[in-house]
């Protein structure tokens, strides 16, 4: 999956050069077919090689990899998934009641805190 992210992404970077595939592996000392499989997916960059394919067409590995990349707030629900995964259904409804009850809580919680923040005490008042 990363690795046909990341190629689908260096070929449009190297398209937008118009940059051969020839070409893009005679500047960073690869294969053609190696740069082609890379492309499709097939094939992984070792970190030097990205580096040096990323300096090439003038974008940094973030970029590169930034489709490959779970975004912070997706990171909860996988890690929920995965606390979840293999558990009974009647241990994942337990689960999502007590998650439930949690946020009552906090919510009944952070209620009560403004509602003490906003008060004003006596003798202050205009």
């Amino acid at each position: 999956m990363v690795q046909r992210t990341l190629g689908r992404r260096i070929r449009e970077e190297r398209l937008k050069l118009n940059l051969t595939q020839e070409k893009l592996a005679e500047d960073v000392n690869l294969s053609m077919a190696y740069i082609g499989q890379i492309e499709r997916g097939e094939r992984s960059l070792t970190l030097d090689n990205l580096v040096a394919v990323a300096n090439r067409l003038g974008v940094t590995v973030d970029y590169l990899l930034s489709d490959s990349v779970i975004p912070d707030e997706d990171i909860e629900y996988l890690i929920l998934r995965q606390l979840l995964a293999g558990r009974t259904e009647s241990q994942r409804a337990l689960a999502v009641n007590m998650v439930k009850l949690m946020f009552r809580y906090l919510d009944e919680n952070s209620f009560q805190d403004r509602k003490q923040e906003n008060k004003i005490p006596p003798g202050n008042q205009s």
